[in-house]
């Protein structure tokens, strides 16, 4: 295989990488990116012995990604019972999820980081029949050696933001190398399609196939924690902002001001996409002169809270039980938008912003269906959540028009794996 000269220097580069990659390890780990229990499968060693008889490996960044994969997992297992499932990831949360959603047949373990002992150690401990990699985790070291090992690769789930294939532009000669490195690739969209071909895909080997998060179920929530928070509530209006970045909390802040003029008692949650910064939220959001309640500090809202911090992890489900409407963050900030999926499965009301690139396709079938609505400042965003809680007849046709609407674009799963078999060499 010839290198680019950007690949060439990059593989160079890993190789040298693992000389420091324990320093990497415990710096993550002082930031609480690591489990300091399973730190060695990031060095790609293992405790868990490589199950006899076919493996299909599995790879996904993070939640999202991982959860993205759970239908393909499940009808893998049921298309053939004999098979063995590996599943990695690069993130903690993304590890404590699937410790209670993946099935028997299947293990979790660390992705390897991308340097050159640490990935032969893994390839050559799990020694994985067919990859199949989640979205756009190209790690050059990791899937050179896939590669070079005859392992048939498959890219499921594919997407390629207009960003990111800027950026691959100036790569063109290692973008080809890669995308050529995979035997099937089945995208999110049309877009995602023409970037991997204008990338140096195979167009062959490549088909649009919908966004596998349309299929993940919502996680289990505690039953106990959802209606003790009810009780809390009692029959207060509450609306959430979802998975908001900054400045999106000063729009939100703003929205509910406006709103509670003419909604009394109203509740707002505001569940940021990255809990760490709770301690800077709730200085800010005390100056301002609110009635704040914490999830970190154990607390449940109370009649005088005007505002719940929803500052924890894996608990977004929670909350959408709770709230009749979502903003769906990362949308009023030039972010690229967060998945909508899961607020239509679990019956609330989508508001967005303008920057919906991340889920464009189904953002725009949601807008064409009325499933959603589109809001810009905090002027629209509480005209709109006003108007939703003051009518639920209104809120409940948005909740049915989105459902029906990302209903009629699921994926076909069944295909997908169809074609990962077709991959998958005999066994002997």
């Amino acid at each position: 295989m010839t290198f680019s000269a950007a690949l060439s220097a990059y593989l160079i580069a890993s190789r040298a990488a693992g000389l420091v990659a324990p320093m990497i390890l415990r710096r993550r780990l002082a930031r609480g990116k690591e489990d300091p229990a399973r730190l060695a499968e990031r060095l790609g060693r293992a405790d868990v012995a490589r199950p006899a008889g076919r493996l299909v490996w599995l790879h996904g960044a993070s939640v999202g990604e991982a959860v993205s994969l759970l239908p393909v997992i499940r009808e893998l297992g049921a298309r053939d019972p004999d098979l063995h499932v590996l599943v990695t990831t690069g993130t903690v949360t993304s590890a404590r999820r699937l410790a209670s959603e993946l099935p028997a047949y299947a293990v979790h373990q660390f992705v390897p980081l991308d340097t050159a002992g640490s990935v032969r150690r893994f390839l050559d401990r799990w020694r994985p029949d067919l990859a199949i990699w989640a979205e756009s985790e190209f790690w050059p070291r990791l899937m050179i050696e896939t590669s070079r090992r005859h392992i048939p690769m498959m890219l499921v789930n594919a997407r390629v933001s207009a960003r990111s294939a800027s950026r691959w532009r100036r790569l063109p000669g290692m973008a080809r190398i890669l995308v050529r490195l995979f035997d099937r690739i089945v995208t999110q969209d049309a877009p995602t399609r023409e970037r991997l071909i204008a990338m140096g895909a195979d167009p062959a080997r490549v088909r649009e196939g919908g966004n596998l998060k349309m299929l993940a179920m919502p996680p289990r929530v505690d039953q106990a924690t959802l209606e003790e928070f009810r009780d809390a509530l009692g029959d207060r209006p509450v609306w959430l902002a979802a998975s908001t970045h900054p400045p999106e909390e000063e729009v939100v802040l703003a929205a509910h001001r406006l709103i509670a003029q003419s909604v009394p008692d109203l509740l707002t949650i505001l569940a940021p996409r990255h809990p760490e910064r709770a301690a800077e939220l709730s200085r800010w959001l005390r100056q301002e002169g609110l009635a704040l309640a914490l999830r970190s500090e154990g607390d449940l809202p109370t009649r005088e809270t005007e505002i719940y911090l929803a500052d924890s992890l894996g608990e977004m489900d929670l909350w959408l039980r709770l709230a009749p409407i979502a903003l769906v963050g990362g949308s009023l900030a030039d972010m690229g938008g967060h998945n909508p999926f899961e607020p239509a499965e679990l019956g609330a009301a989508i508001l967005h912003g303008p920057h919906v690139e991340n889920f464009a396709p189904a953002y725009a079938v949601l807008t064409a269906s009325g499933g959603a609505l589109v809001v810009s400042d905090a002027a629209s965003l509480a005209q709109a959540a006003k108007t939703l809680l003051l009518h639920p007849t209104h809120r409940s046709a948005l909740v049915a028009a989105a459902r029906e609407a990302l209903e009629q674009s699921r994926p076909d799963v069944g295909a997908l794996v169809t074609e990962a078999l077709a991959l998958l060499p005999r066994s002997e």
